[in-house]
């Protein structure tokens, strides 16, 4: 059975064959129109991850995300103007002191669901048996919270095989960045810095822009090489490293449909199809900040019925989550680590 039996793409509107990348050479590679990309392209840099994260655990000054990151001046200073540029953050004087602080707006507070979606995936699948490094705390109803990806309309927990999607007003594609077509994978171990997080163990898989896109296109129900390379317009061997790195991260499995020649298709596993939650938390994100009020998807639950977007919602008492609500339950202590603890309970 494929990996996505029962999600279902709208009739494709009518275009010509698509060329094999190798003679599309000189031409400009254009890429999908997606919320997640979007969202990606602001998380999947470490450097403004991590700042992010600290954020959430109420970090709000230039030293304090410095001895918590050890992060370069010039490199924090880039990525707090970058930050600030892109509405996550804003400058906030105090007092009559010429320091300012950086607080997190809307709409950077608004990415904390998509960071518990992906801090759950990590606690699932990439603890190697070690306890989880946060227990959340739900404050609304008292609970020990695992949050889970749900339905807007039914409220029940939304998986792959049970949406069913279709073009939205935005749907279309792009020219894509220069060079994006050849990147090799950057250093994935950056995300691990500052204090454990099981955000940055995901994010030290799928970070990467095209470990990303080629998953997504799995959730899109392409796995053959051929279909794949020829759907991303990606450079043959940066096709080969990534379904490399995401078959020995567990994410894919190859399995051969054809002998001479041999021929491999990529299916999405247990583990892979476990990040739908997290890349549907992303796109609503990205569909609300970002899409200029556009999706480029629109989904359908099909046990309900509606269309519908993501909620991260506590599994006690189903209401959605805000980073105001929740405290944490440490396994380490954020002083070893030069941090701020986060808010916290007994």
């Amino acid at each position: 059975m494929p990996a996505t039996a029962k999600v279902q793409r709208a009739k494709p509107p009518v275009r010509a064959a698509a060329r094999p990348v190798a003679a599309q050479a000189g031409a400009a590679r254009r890429e999908r129109n997606c919320s997640v990309a979007r969202t990606l392209d602001i998380v999947s840099d470490a450097w403004a991850f991590l700042i992010i994260r600290e954020a959430f655990f109420g970090t709000q000054t230039f030293e304090a995300f410095r001895s918590a990151l050890g992060i370069p001046r010039a490199t924090l200073t880039n990525r707090l103007k970058k930050l600030t540029q892109l509405a996550i953050f804003r400058q906030v004087a105090t007092g009559s002191s010429l320091r300012k602080e950086y607080r997190l707006t809307r709409m950077g507070f608004d990415l904390y669901p998509s960071f518990i979606a992906l801090m759950q995936f990590g606690d699932r699948w990439l603890a190697g048996g070690k306890p989880a490094p946060l227990t959340l705390v739900h404050m609304g109803c008292g609970c020990d919270s695992r949050p889970f990806v749900a339905c807007s309309h039914c409220g029940e927990g939304v998986n792959a095989r049970d949406v069913k999607y279709r073009d939205g007003p935005g749907a279309g594609r792009h020219p894509a960045k220069a060079g994006r077509n050849t990147r090799r994978a950057s250093d994935g171990s950056r995300f691990l810095l500052g204090r454990p997080s099981s955000v940055s163990r995901a994010l030290q898989i799928i970070g990467d822009k095209w470990s990303f896109m080629v998953v997504r296109e799995g959730f899109f129900g392409n796995r053959r090489y051929d279909k794949i390379l020829t759907e991303l317009e990606i450079a043959p061997n940066i096709l080969t490293d990534r379904l490399s790195r995401l078959v020995s991260n567990g994410i894919l499995v190859r399995r051969q449909y054809q002998s001479s020649p041999d021929r491999y298709e990529y299916l999405l596993t247990d583990m892979g199809r476990d990040l739908y939650g997290p890349f549907i938390a992303m796109l609503q994100w990205g569909d609300r900040w970002l899409s200029r009020g556009k999706p480029p998807l629109l989904l359908r639950h099909l046990p309900c019925g509606h269309d519908f977007h993501a909620e991260v919602v506590c599994d006690h008492c189903k209401q959605p989550i805000v980073a105001a609500d929740m405290r944490y339950r440490l396994a380490y202590d954020p002083k070893s680590f030069g941090a701020l603890g986060p808010r916290s309970v007994s």
